[in-house]
């Protein structure tokens, strides 16, 4: 697995795109910064077959520090929680397949036993 960052997107864009890359990242960092305020503000963000974006508040709770034991009051706060659209969900299952090693076949399986008429021992 490999680190994407926000400069090789903007690399890639503008070279498919043919743009010039300080216009293609002012535009990648508007749209970043629109996602952020509109979260901020709590609105639902729905990118079709891509993704959905939206906030969740989580309650206060008590907590324990592992290290110490001490009981800790954590306050609410918001979330951002991303629910996978169906064209990322068919890439990332195509992804796991591509991954996984093929099943074995005869042909790349040895099996001990006697040698085969035909060749010598």
């Amino acid at each position: 697995m490999h680190t994407i960052t926000k400069k090789e997107l903007v690399d890639r864009i503008a070279d498919q795109t043919r743009q010039k890359r300080v216009a293609v990242k002012k535009v990648v960092q508007l749209f970043l910064d629109e996602v952020i305020e509109e979260l901020g503000r709590g609105n639902r963000l729905e990118f079709r077959d891509f993704g959905v974006f939206e906030t969740k508040k989580r309650a206060a709770r008590i907590a324990q520090n592992p290290k110490t034991l001490q009981r800790v009051h954590v306050p609410p706060k918001r979330t951002v929680k991303f629910k996978v659209g169906r064209l990322m969900k068919l890439k990332l299952s195509e992804g796991l397949k591509s991954e996984q090693p093929a099943p074995a076949t005869q042909a790349n399986v040895s099996h001990p036993g006697p040698p085969s008429a035909g060749t010598s021992v």
